[in-house]
This record gives structure tokens, sequence and C-alpha cells, in this order.
């Protein structure tokens, strides 16, 4: 059974339709309220479910109380140029290898948080991120969703002013300030998915469509993005992995985000991300 994992007010649960099961109370104990704690447990908590009825729930979805899917993870890794349009829209070549930067984990805001600006040229960039299970080190492509857990939704906010303030850039700090990563609105597992490599993802501001792409139009897909991070770091339960973003981010537009836009973005078969702007 799909596994769709939420964080409801610090208390991990899964969504069932629109219903909440507080993981906790239904197994009596067996796993606890800190999603961290089940993805370090994900075989055998996805055994578990997998033996629940897929239309019990123990209260109403209320998507004001999600929190950060992934509330503590130890890493957090950013592609970018991973689109072949967005390398073509910011006249730039396509990679040969994957171009990875961070963003801190303090950035990580639930999917209906607001998203403080920083500067008159803070960005968007709706992105599939990928939540690791089991994880480990120098993973072979060929076994690389054996280490996932899921998949979510997440936006890779960035402070262009603060990105490009010097030369050469710097990414880090520019895409890491408080509520710049929206994530969820849960962690959906693999078997969500007919082809876990297509999926199609869009971002609006304030209804106006901005981008629009499929996860297979990626320069380096999920597994290779796995393989060449596991070779230089351990892969943990809970490390994330945005992967990259489409065509139509706010820079090549000459438009950037102001206070009361209302940022949504999309993930075919994992839900959306709504977050509303505001002043610093």
């Amino acid at each position: 059974m799909e596994l769709h994992l939420a964080n409801s007010n610090g208390r991990a649960s899964l969504i069932h339709g629109k219903r909440l099961i507080d993981v906790e109370r239904r197994s009596d104990g067996r796993f606890g309220t800190d999603p961290m704690d089940l993805l370090a447990r994900w075989g055998e908590f996805a055994d578990w479910a997998a033996s629940l009825d897929p239309d019990d729930g123990d209260a109403p979805l209320d998507e004001s109380s999600l929190l950060a899917c992934v509330p503590r993870p130890q890493k957090v890794f950013g592609i970018g140029l991973n689109y072949r349009d967005h390398a073509a829209e910011a006249d730039l070549p396509i990679p040969e290898q994957p171009l990875v930067f961070t963003k801190f984990p303090n950035c990580l805001v639930g999917p209906t948080a607001d998203v403080i600006l920083t500067s008159d040229r803070v960005d968007w960039e709706v992105e599939l991120v990928v939540v690791i299970g089991r994880g480990g080190t120098a993973i072979p492509e060929a076994r690389a969703f054996d280490s996932v857990a899921g998949y979510c939704a997440g936006q890779d906010i960035s402070d262009r002013r603060m990105q490009f303030a010097g030369k050469p850039p710097q990414f880090s700090l520019g895409k890491s300030a408080n509520t710049f990563g929206p994530i969820g609105p849960a962690v959906v597992s693999l078997d969500a998915f007919a082809d876990p490599n297509d999926l199609g993802l869009s971002c609006t501001v304030s209804g106006e469509r901005m981008q629009d792409g499929r996860t297979s139009n990626m320069v380096f897909s999920v597994a290779e993005l796995i393989a060449f991070l596991s070779r230089y770091c351990t892969l943990v339960p809970g490390d994330l992995i945005f992967t990259g973003t489409p065509a139509g981010v706010g820079s090549t537009r000459r438009r950037y985000l102001q206070p009361s836009d209302l940022i949504e973005s999309s993930i075919e078969g994992i839900g959306s991300l709504r977050n509303r702007c505001v002043s610093a």
C-alpha cells in the first residue's frame, strides 16, 4: 500500500484521503511521534502500515497543521542546472556532472508556511525532493531506489541578490534563509507512481503559471544523483535531495516575489505546496 507520511503538529501521521492516522496511537507505541524515527525504520514501518485499512482515519486532514514532513535531516543537497530547459534559459552549458550545493536544514518549513522575503530579488524553483530511507555509501545506480523512502514536493526559494552578490557567486546561504525550503505535503512512497522517473511538476505565482515540466527531462536522473552523491557522502535516513528545477524561474523573467504573492507548487502524485510571501 502506498504511504503518505506527514508531520501534523509534530506528530507522525499517515494521510489517507482527507483523513489522518496518528502513527503512535494506532501502533500502540510501537512507532513514535517523530517522523525521523520512522524514516530510520522505513522497511519495518512500511510493512506495518500495509496492514491498515486504507479507508480508516483518526481525524479529518487539516492542511494548516502540516509541518515539514522531514523535520531534521542530517543533509540537504541541492542540484543546479538539472533540467536542460533551465540551463538554456540561464544561457549556461549543460553540466558534465551534477552541480551540488547545500541548503541548510533551518530553511525547511511545511507546505502552507509563509515565505519570508529577505530582499527584492527572491525567486521560486519548484523541485522534486528525494527522501532517503535506507541510505548507504557507493550505492550502485541500478539499486539506487532501494535507498529511497519516497518523494515530496519542494520549493528551492533563492535570494538572487545574496546569491550573486560577489564573484564567484555563492549558492548555499542565498538558498538557506529561514523559510526558504517549503516541503511536503507528505513523504510519498515510490509505489504510488506508475513511473517514478516521469512526474509532472508546476509552479504558479499569484495565479500565473510560471513553470511546467516533467522530471523525465532531468539531465541527471534520481538514480544517477544518488549514485553520484553516495560516492562521496554516506547517505542516511532522512537526507534530502532537491533535484533541480525546470525553466520558468523569476530571474530569467525579471519578475521576483512580492509580499502577498502566493506560490503554488504541485507535483503529480504527491500534491501541492501553498506558501504566502511576507515581508521580512
